[in-house]
């Protein structure tokens, strides 16, 4: 058995892009991608995807180097998921509510040799490249166009050529350029922004073919499911899901932009089988006035942020069939899911709910996850009630930080495992449940208060839309919970700050009642849907301590 080896014919690098070659050839002739009235097949994106990568080569862009983008929920921004690392370079999708001054950061932080820009992004582009310290250093820009938007050339020659210019140029035979190891990089994602400091995670080739074949089998889906791109594909590859698409020979659902109307018309004109999205899409779907239970299930992946028990039930009342997972862009995807038990059907729907808000076990392919004491790295109790910090082990995790060596060793510890920063619970069954990020935890007279626990009640309010709770500098108790609402439209009698207090102080010990509301039109969040709880939390503090009377905690 020794003299056995690997050879070239058993170790070839496993990457995600050979999905799309298998893909145009069973299914060639089978819906790809629908936009608008743009309709593609199989075998023309993977054409289309040839020709771009024979052409970002052309541009003089070489292995390793990054390409940028900046592009909503279009075809373009599908394809160039495959087509840049294609070309041996290293994708980077950019959130499109970023403002200048953050996307040249990123730009200048990655090097970026290349951007891809949509045509309603193009001023802020500028604006970000207007930045640069020389000019010399700017990556060139490609625009992106469709029919709903003239193309044009551009200002004094600013764009290189057009997205469908590239396209046409390019070889449709173009003998792509594969990994010369798994190991090497195939995008690289900068981090949300929840936590005010945007860290680029790189992947590597291997780390996303292992997270799309783990999502795929999670979240089992038939062949060729039709998919509503309702998750913003700059957020870690639309969970990896832009690849496992491909795997499955989906039609994907292309949307530049969406609300409740909008999705639930896609839904009936493209007779939607599958979607994801944060537990913000669930609340707008389930709150959309006048709507009808659907004809047909959908089913729909939710993470990105602890859903409220009560947000599920309402999604499920009306035939949405909900799964529950959770990741980090340092996962690449989702690496826990809340696995089904056939047992739980029997129990109430609160119940059902209450479980299926809970993060869950590890996929098939992460090796390990635990809730640890971050001071001494041992396993917290079993009991869903010790907190800890939430550790993974596994092949999808990140290779690292970009430039950040002290960020990598901060949460690639020697111990082996991978330090989320996020808060949790194991409970006895072996589920993990998510209470909060570290940061969000308030500590309010020595007590640890959970914020997700205080907004799961807070959704219970029948006029409340969303909640996010954050922590309040006060003279006594150190910290208060501070509620941050919205209500829902058509509310006719709005809660006072009073009678939300009294709603929570019924549900939930006193000590984590908020002792603070404020009511907003719209709370802040990430263009993927999470509350942007650090605005929050300087908004809190901005108002300055609050002087509550000391009384006995129950």
């Amino acid at each position: 058995m020794d003299q056995l080896k690997l050879s070239p014919a058993n170790s070839c690098p496993l990457t995600p892009l050979n999905f799309l070659e298998r893909t145009a050839t069973i299914y060639g002739d089978c819906t790809s991608v629908v936009y608008n009235g743009t309709i593609y097949t199989w075998s023309e994106t993977h054409q289309r995807c040839l020709r771009l990568a024979s052409s970002i080569v052309s541009l003089g862009v070489e292995r390793g180097q990054v390409v940028s983008v900046m592009a909503p929920n279009i075809p373009a921004m599908y394809e160039m998921n495959f087509a840049v690392p294609m070309a041996g370079a290293v994708l980077n999708s950019i959130n499109l509510r970023l403002d200048a001054r953050t996307v040249s950061i990123m730009l200048r932080h990655c090097e970026s040799k290349l951007i891809f820009v949509d045509c309603l992004s193009k001023d802020l582009l500028m604006e970000a490249l207007s930045m640069f310290p020389a000019e010399s250093s700017r990556p060139a820009v490609v625009l992106i166009t469709d029919d709903e938007f003239p193309a044009e050339r551009g200002r004094g020659g600013e764009f290189v050529d057009t997205y469908e210019g590239l396209i046409e140029k390019g070889d449709p035979w173009f003998n792509w350029i594969r990994p010369r190891s798994e190991l090497d990089p195939i995008v690289l994602n900068y981090t949300s922004g929840t936590t005010s400091a945007p860290k680029g995670v790189v992947h590597s080739h291997r780390g996303a073919f292992l997270m799309t074949l783990d999502s795929l089998n999670q979240w089992p889906m038939p062949s060729q499911p039709v998919y509503l791109w309702t998750l913003a594909m700059f957020h870690a590859n639309g969970w990896s899901y832009t690849w496992g698409m491909a795997a499955v020979g989906a039609a994907n659902i292309c949307l530049r932009k969406f609300d409740a109307a909008v999705i639930y018309a896609a839904i009936k004109n493209h007779h939607v089988t599958h979607m994801c999205g944060a537990p913000v899409v669930l609340n707008m779907l389930s709150n959309f006035p006048g709507v009808k239970p659907l004809s047909q299930p959908v089913y729909i992946m939710t993470a990105g942020a602890p859903p409220p028990a009560a947000v599920l039930f309402r999604a499920e009342s009306l035939g949405f069939v909900v799964s529950h997972g959770y990741g980090l862009t340092e996962t690449g995807g989702l690496v826990v899911s809340c696995t089904w038990k056939n047992k739980w059907n029997k129990f109430p729907a609160e119940e059902r709910a209450k479980l299926k808000a809970r993060q869950g076990v590890r996929t098939i392919a992460m090796t390990e996850v635990d809730v640890v004491d971050p001071d001494t790295g041992r396993s917290v109790k079993r009991d869903g009630a010790t907190l800890g910090e939430v550790v993974f082990k596994g092949g999808c995790i990140m290779l690292g930080y970009l430039k950040d060596p002290e960020g990598t060793a901060k949460c690639l510890k020697p111990d082996g495992w991978f330090y989320t920063g996020d808060v949790g619970v194991m409970h006895p069954d072996g589920y993990l449940e998510i209470k909060d990020r570290s940061k969000d935890v308030i500590i309010s007279g020595g007590e640890n208060l959970s914020s997700v626990e205080v907004e799961s009640v807070l959704y219970m309010h029948p006029a409340v839309n969303e909640a996010a709770v954050v922590a309040r500098p006060d003279e006594f108790w150190g910290e208060t919970p501070c509620a941050f609402l919205s209500l829902k439209t058509g509310v006719t009698k709005k809660p006072t700050e009073k009678e939300i207090m009294e709603f929570c102080r019924a549900r939930m010990p006193h000590f984590m009642v908020p002792k603070t509301v404020v009511f907003q039109d719209d709370l802040p969040k990430t263009s993927t849907g999470k509350i942007q709880k650090f605005l929050l939390r300087e908004t809190a503090k901005a108002m300055g301590s609050s002087k509550l009377q000391r009384k006995s905690r129950m």
